[in-house]
C-alpha cells in the first residue's frame, strides 16, 4: 500500500536562510536560530534550544525584499510549533511552525 502524502501547507515555501529571535509566549525560553524555508502560513527553522511541540512562539525576523515585493521588513510572527525534529549532528533542532499572525515592526536603526 502506498502512503498518500497530501500537501497541507497553505502557501508555497521559499527556501530562505534568515536569522530569527524566538520567544515562548509564556516567557520560559528565548533562543536564536535561522529559517530553512518560509511561507505566509509557516516556516521551518533550526535552533540549538529545545522547544516542545505545541508551544506558542513569537518569532522576530527580517523578511527579505523578494518576499515583500518591496523593501525588507521587520516582522513579529505569532506561531504554534507543529513538530520538532531531533538534533542534526551540529546541535540544531528542526522546528516546524504554523504562523497564526504577523505584525510589521518599525525598522531598528543603529
Amino acid at each position: 500500500m502506498t502512503e498518500d502524502k497530501t500537501e497541507r501547507r497553505s502557501g508555497k515555501r521559499q527556501p530562505l536562510r534568515v536569522p530569527v529571535a524566538i520567544h515562548t509566549k509564556d516567557g520560559s525560553a528565548q533562543a536564536a536560530g535561522y529559517t530553512k524555508d518560509l511561507s505566509s502560513g509557516g516556516m521551518f527553522l533550526y535552533t540549538k534550544s529545545t522547544i516542545a511541540a505545541g508551544s506558542d512562539l513569537e518569532i522576530v525576523l527580517i523578511l527579505p525584499a523578494e518576499l515583500t515585493r518591496a523593501e525588507k521588513q521587520w516582522v513579529c510572527c505569532q506561531a504554534s510549533v507543529l513538530r520538532v525534529e531531533g538534533e542534526d549532528g551540529e546541535g540544531n533542532f528542526g522546528v516546524a511552525a504554523r504562523i497564526r499572525g504577523m505584525q510589521i515592526l518599525p525598522e531598528i536603526c543603529g
